[in-house]
């Protein structure tokens, strides 16, 4: 009985969580990459990249910023430019994990915005673009994935000069 209650309450968290910034019950974008995807189909977690944080990468949006793995990075309307902290906290953190990295200073390929870093509130250092934290969705499960762009009209792609990219995608990834 008190495996079935965890399992029950540990869903209905996620589905709190979801509800809470931005997950999209009619988000039904999908991709065409052929990439391997990740070993679960969960989403990316908050990840410490290795020696390139964020590159370029073409996507039906357009240019954006990806990880070093390939998978893309959104911006939240919500957070303030160069204000230090992110609006995402709690359940949100859950669907839009934040882009960490050890680095002194985050390194990128063919990005040509300002980046940087803040601290989160558990110490990690999250990597921004001009001044704007960067975070995965965690309904992108393989590089290429888009299907945070645009997402209760406060998530959006980043651009690799540091903007938002508020166009719609045509088609669905890469």
């Amino acid at each position: 009985m008190k495996q079935y209650l965890g399992t029950g309450l540990a869903a209905l968290a996620v589905v709190a969580a979801l509800s809470g910034c931005g997950g999209s019950p009619g988000t039904t974008t999908t991709t065409a990459a052929a990439t391997t995807p990740p070993a679960t189909s969960a989403a990316p977690t908050a990840t410490k990249a290795a020696a390139v944080d964020v590159k370029t990468a073409s996507s039906t949006a357009g240019e954006i910023v990806v990880d070093a793995k390939g998978m893309s990075l959104y911006y939240f309307t919500k957070d303030v430019k160069d204000s230090g902290t992110s609006a995402c906290t709690g359940g949100c953190l859950t669907a839009w994990p934040p882009l960490l990295t050890t680095a002194a200073t985050p390194v990128a390929d063919g990005v040509t915005g300002k980046l940087g870093t803040i601290t989160t509130p558990e110490g990690a250092k999250q990597v921004t673009l001009n001044g704007m934290p960067l975070y995965y969705y965690q309904k992108d499960t393989k590089p290429g994935d888009i299907t945070g762009q645009g997402v209760n009209s406060v998530w959006y792609l980043a651009s690799p000069a540091g903007e938002m990219i508020r166009t719609a995608a045509s088609g669905s990834g890469y």
